[in-house]
């Protein structure tokens, strides 16, 4: 007779780390043009945040004092209304109002670059370190080779 499990032991097998970096879905956020595929990452957001719409232009206004709609929302995230880009402000609401930080990333691809929380900075600073003493070193080594080749 099989064994039960027991439901108070993880399965150290299963699991796994957490990513430092989040992105989208690659077939998510596919589009002809960056402001599409914009209109499409804010849309997804949006709609995996587990609040309405509404609620979200509620938090966005307080986070700006000034007011948002859901009529607004439903403009931006539409690729069909050129009239209604996001600024830079709104945008940055947006993400502080959905606790999505996807959209963020999405723009930071464009440049190369990620966007990881700021619990990462010093193991990053670190790896930056060893990198460059590894490199001194092996400067130095260049450098005391060519001495004794004198």
């Amino acid at each position: 007779m099989p064994r039960r499990r027991d439901p108070y032991t993880a399965d150290l097998l299963s699991w796994e780390p957490p990513q430092p970096v989040e992105r989208f879905d690659p077939k998510d956020v596919r589009a002809a043009t960056l402001d599409a595929q914009l209109c499409k990452a804010m849309k997804v957001a949006l709609n995996e945040c587990g609040s309405a719409r509404e609620d979200i232009a509620y938090k966005m206004s307080v986070f700006l004092g000034r007011p948002v709609s859901q009529n607004m929302l439903n403009a931006y995230v539409s690729p069909g209304r050129d009239d209604h880009i996001i600024n830079v402000v709104r945008f940055i609401a947006l993400v502080a109002a959905t606790g999505d930080r996807r959209p963020l990333q999405l723009l930071a691809e464009q440049f190369g670059c990620v966007v990881v929380d700021a619990k990462y900075l010093d193991v990053i600073e670190e790896v930056e370190l060893a990198e460059k003493r590894e490199e001194i070193d092996r400067r130095l080594q260049l450098k005391r080779a060519q001495r004794r080749g004198r």
